[in-house]
């Protein structure tokens, strides 16, 4: 959530909706080896589990820095906008594929709605759907209003330096806790 809204502040619409949808296609690889039981082969591994929660915790601090480092510039150029907005769906992929959290729902939460006297995988793949969905939703409508917001007021170069420097703090205290 962090995440879509510091794109959606400091890119506009555009950035925080590409997040939105790098963040549910991420859930769908999430969604695609839940129903195809690779799941369960990596909530059984519990150091392939492990590996994969520090690259998560590893790539949260790195859009933690780069926030940080962002917040500590003054004057970001529109070219550079651009490219942050353009390069949201991939950075929102990645925050999702990676991220500890939702490997979490699909590997450990999931598997317990789901009846083994039907069809399984049909059943993760409902329940992945209306997730996805949810997420999408409440993610595109969170990019939306925070824009409405930043629209109505202009955002000097210190309150975007302000806005970025506590999305990063916020990022970098998600990644701690998750490391605990």
């Amino acid at each position: 959530m962090l995440f879509v809204a510091s794109q959606a502040m400091s890119g506009g619409a555009g950035a925080g909706l590409r997040s939105t949808a790098g963040i549910c296609t991420g859930y769908l690889v999430h969604s695609t080896l839940a129903a195809l039981g690779v799941a369960a082969i990596i909530a059984a591994s519990p150091g392939l589990f492990m590996l994969l929660r520090w690259l998560g915790i590893a790539y949260l601090a790195y859009l933690a820095a780069r926030l940080l480092i962002s917040s500590m510039k003054a004057g970001t150029s529109a070219p550079a906008r651009a490219v942050a907005a353009a390069d949201a769906l991939r950075r929102g992929f990645l925050t999702a594929v990676l991220n500890p959290k939702g490997m979490m729902i699909y590997f450990a939460i999931l598997p317990q709605f789901i009846s083994h006297a039907g069809n399984i995988a049909l059943q993760a793949a409902l329940l992945s759907a209306v997730f996805i969905g949810l997420c999408g939703v409440f993610y595109a409508c969170l990019s939306l209003v925070l824009t409405s917001f930043s629209s109505r007021t202009v955002v000097s170069d210190r309150r975007r330096r302000w806005i970025e420097g506590i999305a990063g703090g916020l990022l970098l205290i998600a990644a701690g806790r998750l490391a605990a």
